[in-house]
């Protein structure tokens, strides 16, 4: 039987940071402007001592709280995360002991971003359907905010904070819904578009790594914080993504009319837009949440598919197509009977 997803619960910092807030902290950034282009109007910020693993401790026990069950069940965790607690040991250890799970779990991390979600997707898939488990959680969290230089106006604007729980399973019974494929690709010559050049074993922090940069547009950063080539990502974006999606319908003998709902990365709005206008999709069927709470990284698929799940959007029985894409390059589909 396949793997389905039986669960999604996720949870956001309380904190919360408009647009009109970053204007006033900041007057001489046109934020209308640069709000417009990337379709972001809110986000939740995590405070100084709220970390990713923090975050993923609450979706957890809000999907324990709807699924008892998965507490005793669950026997592995694949933990997606770039915002680590500790160098070592990696979040999905710290995640075990803190919601008390038994010994026999496999826990392992992946640092995947923006294609994390199905990155994590196709790992717990291929465990579950191995044998190696019976069901996972597969954890998304991230706290970007603690890698933006607060000066560099295109990434504090766009990103968020926050953490899904995605509880997987076997189908039971006549049930034969669950994962139904999943692709993966890296374009890893161009894993400088978007990096944090400082901080790791190749190039320790410094004087030298925290000095200011202006860029062309006016952001500021430094070398300890995310560097961001905006356009280079949607041209990697427009060009690489559309084939992707294209291929896996092919190999699954479907067309875009097949599928209900499109969940894409919601990197921004320019890139939902392209997409959308790219595979000639009806904007009806791209679901998006990202004005309310931003780029959640790996965390905005899951979170993207329980609201829609709360609005009626998606609904059991549906045919989904999920695809995230960004730091690596990376990129990654999956078409999900839901």
């Amino acid at each position: 039987m396949p793997v389905q997803i039986a669960q999604i619960e996720y949870h956001l910092p309380a904190k919360l940071v408009t647009n009109e807030m970053l204007a006033a902290e900041n007057p001489l950034w046109d934020v209308s402007n640069v709000a417009t282009r990337m379709g972001v109007l809110s986000r939740r910020i995590a405070e100084p001592t709220e970390t990713a693993l923090d975050l993923a401790v609450a979706a957890c026990e809000k999907l324990f709280a709807a699924r008892p069950e998965a507490r005793e069940q669950a026997d592995a965790i694949v933990f997606c995360t770039q915002s680590l607690d500790y160098v070592m040991p990696p979040n999905s250890c710290v995640l075990h002991q803190r919601l008390g799970l038994a010994e026999n779990v496999f826990a392992i991390d992946i640092n995947s971003a923006c294609a994390g979600f199905v990155h994590g997707l196709g790992l717990a898939n291929s465990l579950i359907l191995s044998g190696q488990a019976r069901s996972a959680l597969l954890i998304n969290a991230d706290t970007y905010s603690k890698f933006i230089h607060p000066k560099d106006r295109s990434t504090r604007l766009l990103f968020g904070d926050g953490a899904a729980a995605t509880w997987l399973t076997r189908s039971q019974g006549d049930d034969a819904r669950g994962v139904r494929d999943v692709v993966c690709a890296t374009w890893g010559k161009m894993h400088d578009k978007f990096i944090i050049p400082a901080g790791g074993c190749r190039l320790p922090k410094s004087a030298e790594t925290s000095a200011e940069i202006t860029r062309d547009k006016g952001g500021v950063t430094t070398q300890e914080h995310i560097n961001m080539d905006g356009m280079g990502i949607l041209t990697f974006v427009t060009t690489k993504v559309p084939q992707q999606v294209r291929e896996l319908l092919t190999r699954n003998k479907l067309t875009t009319d097949d599928i209900d709902v499109f969940f894409f990365h919601q990197a921004s709005k320019v890139a939902l837009e392209s997409l959308t206008r790219a595979l000639r999709l009806d904007p009806a069927k791209v679901y998006s949440n990202l004005p309310q709470i931003g780029n959640l990284v790996s965390a905005s698929i899951p979170v993207a598919m329980r609201d829609a799940m709360d609005q009626g959007a998606l609904k059991r029985g549906s045919k989904v197509l999920a695809c995230g894409f960004g730091v690596g390059l990376t990129w990654a589909s999956a078409i999900i009977d839901f």
